[in-house]
């Protein structure tokens, strides 16, 4: 009989004729940019406060040993969002013994001793050693000199960085009980200008104060977040090995329970939102309530349970909607899922290869992190020559230490040393930019290529369970080290280059959300819709070609090519057999979506009752935490990533022996002199059962 898709069987490459040779598997087949970063960076300038000159406040042995503190020439100057890019505020800081508490400029102290000595106490060194250096006689201190322009600060000291001390009376931004302030140069400011400098510089102050209340619920319940980290993987490891040897029944059991748990959550969210009614507060909306950083919060509101429950009432109906429609199709989806496990009973080392993987991309994750740190604190302070009268020096960088000793004062007594900016003179400063950008691209790659390294690994071994004519006689010895040799030595080029292509979309999408975030207050509705395409288009592509890459590298190691031609192969094999593509792969990976989804909601839930302490059994138990919500998504994010490592092993075996099916049937026909290589499990309800294969180009027409 005739194909029913005759036009695509056509566009679709030319079906593989039978090969007697072919016995399965072919056997024979960032450095650069860390030295620098690390030279040039110190990842203490995130945490400790540093002073323009790059010493730390409060460090022992040094001369700022009893200044603990960081105080701002100019605080408005750091509404820059170059704060959030290097750390630092483009305005002169140093470290003072303790933060102002009353507001004053030069020309308010001179003429005080009491007053002047403690306007000192906030200049730099400068000041004390020479006048002109310093603040003139007489003559308001310019911005950049020696001395700042001081505002009360608070009382308490944040992170222990100085900040005025602003306050709304009746919705109006006061310092000092004043709306205005003098900037020592006889001009008045509003203070919303010093309210938007100490905002930004707050902004990194509140992630570390948020980092580190988080890092101190990790110290109270590491040992409870392991546990649960333990439960869930005997969990998917017992999971795993009854699919092993009952997947029919572990399936259907699978769909129950998974009814069941979510049945269970609509239940729960419905009697948490009847309870709430009337209750002060609660009728408050989200959007009224804005982000909150104690989630706590949002479980008091009547509209976040109702948001819980629709969610959890759509995915309800979604799922008992596919297995109603697809409930021909699961009977044969469990087959394949039985071969699987016939699969990974020959090679149960496989199960505890995604630790492999795991911990290589940990490396990666460590590598980026560490440099992107180290790239982030390597500007430095650049002080520049500034003269009032014509000076050959100025503009041109000094040392501020050294400059009261140098040539340039003698040619040009007025000149000063002061500080420009925070960055750098050398082509390395200046490309920073880049070279973060870089690191991004650099990190994609590399960890696309260990995700490709287990992929290729793991269908090698698989193929070479199914391509054993005598399953498992003609298998090899040891055949997942066999597979990851073999990777190692004939594959890294075909892996490097689908992970390349994979990371070149992947950064244009992380680019573009850059450029959408920056144009959210941009009133230009076409450019945002362009974006929005844009984005959508990138997303699809990453989609097919993370699609196309698995299925390439099954062929790359079935067959040894290259990954072009790898990547050809598998597509127009896939769209030969698009049939079995639609109704059988894919039913498969919404199973173990099932499976991962019952692990995680029920580790999820015990979570959420212990932390939140509402299993009366072990309340006294659960730790007292700042944010309880940190353990219970660490809880459900390795939840996830733990049962994803045990099914990914069960979804790259399904759509090896899927696509080694696919090219069993094209290859062979069965006979005596050309057998299937499929076992007898697999081929009596494939072939006689709803997915019958078309009779090959040779034999149509």
């Amino acid at each position: 009989s005739r194909s029913p898709f005759p036009l695509l069987f056509l566009s679709a490459g030319t079906p593989q004729k039978y090969d007697p040779t072919f016995k399965g598997p072919i056997y024979d087949s960032f450095i650069i940019l860390c030295p620098p970063a690390w030279t040039h960076g110190d990842p203490r300038k995130v945490i400790h406060p540093t002073d323009s000159r790059g010493q730390f406040c409060g460090q022992q042995g040094t001369p700022n040993e009893k200044k603990p503190f960081l105080f701002y020439f100019d605080i408005v100057k750091c509404a820059s969002p170059l704060v959030l890019l290097e750390f630092q505020c483009p305005t002169t800081q140093i470290c003072v013994s303790k933060c102002p508490d009353r507001y004053m400029t030069y020309m308010t102290a001179y003429g005080n001793p009491t007053s002047l000595q403690y306007y000192r106490d906030f200049c730099t060194p400068e000041f004390g050693n020479s006048q002109k250096v310093g603040c003139g006689v007489g003559v308001p201190v310019p911005w950049g000199d020696s001395c700042p322009e001081p505002a009360p600060s608070s009382v308490s000291p944040v992170a222990r960085r100085c900040f005025p001390a602003i306050q709304a009376k009746k919705g109006v931004i006061m310092v000092g009980n004043e709306t205005t302030y003098d900037d020592g140069r006889g001009h008045r400011r509003n203070v919303t200008e010093l309210l938007e400098g100490a905002k930004k510089a707050n902004v990194v102050l509140e992630t570390r104060q948020l980092a580190m209340k988080i890092f101190e619920d990790y110290t109270v319940s590491w040992y409870w977040i392991i546990i649960g980290l333990v439960i869930a993987m005997v969990a998917s490891l017992i999971f795993i090995v009854l699919l092993r040897f009952l997947a029919g029944i572990m399936v259907w059991v699978m769909i129950v329970m998974v009814i069941l748990v979510l049945g269970y959550g609509i239940f729960h969210c419905y009697m948490e939102y009847a309870k709430l009614k009337g209750e002060a507060g609660s009728d408050v909306s989200l959007t009224d309530l804005g982000f909150q950083t104690d989630l706590r919060v949002y479980l008091h509101l009547r509209q976040t349970w109702l948001a819980f429950l629709i969610i959890l009432c759509v995915l309800e109906l979604v799922i008992v909607l596919l297995l109603i429609f697809l409930r021909k199709r699961i009977l044969i989806a469990i087959a394949l899922i039985k071969e699987a496990s016939r699969a990974i009973g020959h090679v149960m080392s496989s199960l505890l290869f995604p630790l492999c993987t795991f911990f290589l991309l940990c490396l990666c994750i460590a590598y980026w992190a560490s440099t992107a740190v180290f790239l982030s604190t390597s500007n430095e302070a650049v002080y520049k020559v500034f003269n009032e009268s014509t000076c050959p020096f100025s503009g041109q960088t000094c040392n501020p230490e050294t400059f009261n000793t140098s040539n340039v004062t003698k040619l040009c007594p007025d000149a000063q040393c002061l500080f420009a900016f925070y960055g750098g003179e050398t082509a390395y400063h200046k490309y920073l930019i880049v070279l973060q950008f870089f690191n991004v691209f650099m990190f994609f790659w590399l960890a696309n290529f260990v995700i490709a390294l287990g992929q290729v690994t793991l269908a090698g071994a698989f193929a070479s369970y199914y391509w054993a004519f005598k399953k498992p006689d003609d298998m090899p010895a040891f055949p997942l080290f066999s597979a990851f040799g073999r990777a190692l030595r004939y594959h890294t080029g075909s892996l490097a280059f689908g992970s390349l292509v994979l990371a070149i979309v992947q950064v244009i999408r992380v680019t573009l959300e850059y450029l959408d975030h920056r144009l959210k207050a941009a009133e230009n509705k076409f450019a945002k819709f362009l974006l929005s395409c844009l984005k959508c288009c990138f997303w699809c592509l990453e989609k097919f070609i993370k699609f196309l890459n698995r299925n390439a590298y099954i062929m790359i190691a079935v067959y040894g090519t290259n990954f072009c031609t790898s990547a050809r192969n598998a597509f127009f094999l896939l769209m030969r057999n698009i049939i079995r593509v639609a109704v059988l792969d894919k039913v498969t990976d919404f199973l173990f979506f099932l499976g991962k989804l019952l692990i995680v909601g029920s580790v999820g839930i015990l979570a959420f009752f212990f932390f939140t302490q509402r299993i009366k059994l072990v309340q006294d138990t659960a730790p007292s935490l700042n944010y309880y919500w940190v353990p219970i998504l660490t809880v459900i994010v390795g939840s996830y990533l733990i049962a994803h490592g045990f099914f990914s092993v069960y979804g790259m075996c399904v759509d090896t022996l899927f696509l080694c099916f696919c090219e069993d049937l094209e290859r062979n026909d069965g006979s005596p002199e050309r057998p299937y290589y499929m076992s007898p499990e697999l081929s009596e309800i494939l072939l006689k059962g709803h997915l019958e294969p078309s009779k090959s180009a040779d034999s149509q027409g």
